[in-house]
Parts: C-alpha cells; structure tokens; sequence
C-alpha cells in the first residue's frame, strides 16, 4: 500500500497490523466506528532515530511539516480535583494551555501533565502518545486546522512508527471536541 502522504517504505491498514501498537491504542482500532473506515487509518514505520521533527520531515518527506499533529495530556485543576485531556494542534503550533486549554476545561490552572502522569495513564510511550485510545471519559480537544486536513501524521503510540489519519476522524473520537484557536503559532 502507498501511504496517501509521506515517503514511507511500508504502509499498511493499521486493523492489519494491530501487534505493532500500544495495547489501547490496537483496542480503539479493533472497535473503531464513525464515518471513516478504520482500514483508512494507515500505520507507518518509523526509525526512531528520525524522531525529531526536522530530520523526520528532512527524511520521509517535507510536507510533512504542514501535516503533522502533536497530542498531549495536559492536566488541569481546580479546588484539588484534576482533569486529565488531550490536545490535538499542529506541530507548527503549540497549545494554548492557559486561554482556550483552561476555559474549556473550567479549570483554574493548566499545564503539561509530567511525563510519568502521560505514560503511566494512557499506556503509551513519551513522543508517541495519539489521541487514538486514550482512557475512557478523557476529553479530546483537537484543533480545527487539524480536522481540516485531508491526512494527517500523529503518534502511534509507541516512539516507533506513526499512524496516517484522515483529520475529520479526530472529529469523531471519544471525548472529542473541535477548537477553534487551540493550536496557536
């Protein structure tokens, strides 16, 4: 299978190779529902070696840049509860923690949950967490630029390989809810 982006050597329906992810995120495949098919999400190998932005985009393909998205859990708290929720932007963008990421949630204060808070909660690996099988209940704020593409490059889960997802799925996600302005440059 050719990957609809990117310059990757192997491409393949991420319901057909469902031992290469993380446990939830393989568990949100196998249940996967909503108007696009879960064979249109397509798995990618990936050294990790390529791991930082500019030399994966330098090595699978420019415009990637342009097409990527990072998720991560943020963590925000109010009278000593804390909500855990994961924001979908952009990699040319980061997340407005402080104005769109708190209102929403009604929280006082926002910020980057700790690693060990990320890893430990969504069964994921730090730099591969993707809003594909996160815990039951956890919001999902994702960008409105995100669901506007027609894919886009997130984490698989693990710090190996990323999954190719048609941006009007995040839309249709557990938990998801479309944000304007959330990715800010």
């Amino acid at each position: 299978m050719q990957a609809p982006i990117g310059h990757f050597e192997q491409a393949t329906p991420a319901p057909d190779c469902l031992d290469e992810l993380t446990p939830p995120v393989a568990d949100a495949v196998r249940r996967w529902h909503g108007s696009v098919p879960a064979e249109q999400i397509v798995y990618v190998d990936t050294d990790p070696q390529w791991a930082d932005t500019a030399v994966f985009v330098e090595h699978y393909g420019r415009e990637l840049l342009e097409q990527s998205a990072n998720c991560v859990v943020v963590a925000g708290k109010r009278g000593g509860e804390t909500t855990l929720a994961a924001c979908v932007v952009l990699s040319t963008t980061r997340v407005d923690v402080n104005g769109v990421v708190r209102r929403h949630l009604g929280v006082r204060k926002a910020s980057f949950a700790p690693m060990d808070t990320a890893t430990g909660r969504t069964g994921m690996e730090y730099g591969g967490v993707t809003p594909i099988g996160l815990p039951e209940g956890w919001p999902v704020l994702v960008d409105a630029a995100v669901v506007d593409l027609p894919y886009v490059l997130v984490g698989s889960g693990r710090r190996r390989g990323k999954l190719l997802v048609p941006g009007k799925a995040f839309a249709e996600l557990p938990g998801a809810v479309v944000l304007e302005g959330l990715g800010v440059a």
